[in-house]
């Protein structure tokens, strides 16, 4: 893309102006002062521009991929009336609209998910949170369900046509999941020490799914050197409260 141009008159007058200004205002307390000529911009430089371009993407971030929950129906677009351990227990049978993969879940996290009735000490579904995710003035529903190696998959569902939707669906070995104004934010450890990668997913009204939009990998804060460990509870009524307070 071109670098924006102001057209020759106006800047020539602006130019005119400021100069005036400059000269009956120089020295006096309060007044603008030049910070000098900025620099000129550059347009970007293409590298190799023969190469013939890439038919298909290297990796698979699971972008783009939904499933619809079946047997889940949601009471007036609400999806804090869901149950979580439910949601996870149907989500198993789900079938995507494509096969990222990432969606999977190890033999021993899926048998873990299946008993959660009979042995919640061992359901690995954490407390849900809630949060307007795509701007349609409804909650969606952020899951989290511990796996294997302290990684972590983390599942969003979206309220749709009285059913539910899951609209991202990923996992990492992460450092913290965070929620900031419509975005997930994911930080995971890198193995350059001092610096962790940072995701942020974010809605896409065109393909109606959660999208990384942003990948960086950052210097680890100071405060931060090392990932805490995991709490060793799911779903007790003290860790709850998650899903209150969280918008």
């Amino acid at each position: 893309m071109r670098p924006h141009r102001v057209p020759a008159a106006p800047r020539t007058a602006a130019c005119a102006l400021a100069a005036l200004t400059l000269l009956s205002g120089c020295g006096a307390a309060g007044e603008l002062r030049s910070a000098g000529d900025a620099p000129s911009a550059v347009e970007p430089k293409s590298l190799w521009p023969d190469l013939p371009p890439a038919s298909a993407a290297p990796y698979d971030y699971g972008e783009g991929e939904t499933a619809r929950i079946p047997g889940i129906r949601v009471t007036g677009g609400d999806v804090r009336t869901l149950d979580p351990v439910a949601v996870a227990q149907a989500g198993l049978k789900a079938r995507t609209d494509r096969d990222s993969g990432l969606d999977e879940l190890p033999d021993g996290t899926v048998r873990q998910i299946e008993a959660c009735r009979t042995a919640p000490d061992d359901c690995p579904v954490l407390p849900p949170y809630y949060r307007d995710l795509t701007g349609d003035g409804r909650d969606e529903l952020v899951l989290g369900i511990r796996m294997p190696d302290r990684q972590l998959a983390v599942r969003v569902y979206m309220p749709d046509q009285g059913g539910l939707t899951r609209i991202m669906s990923t996992y990492d070995a992460v450092i913290s999941v965070e929620l900031a104004d419509r975005d997930l934010i994911m930080r995971a450890p890198s193995v350059i020490p001092g610096y962790e990668y940072r995701t942020a997913w974010s809605w896409d009204d065109r393909q109606r799914a959660m999208l990384p939009t942003r990948d960086e990998i950052l210097r680890t804060p100071e405060h931060r050197k090392a990932p805490k460990p995991p709490k060793p509870s799911a779903a007790t009524p003290e860790s709850a409260t998650p899903s209150t307070g969280t918008r």
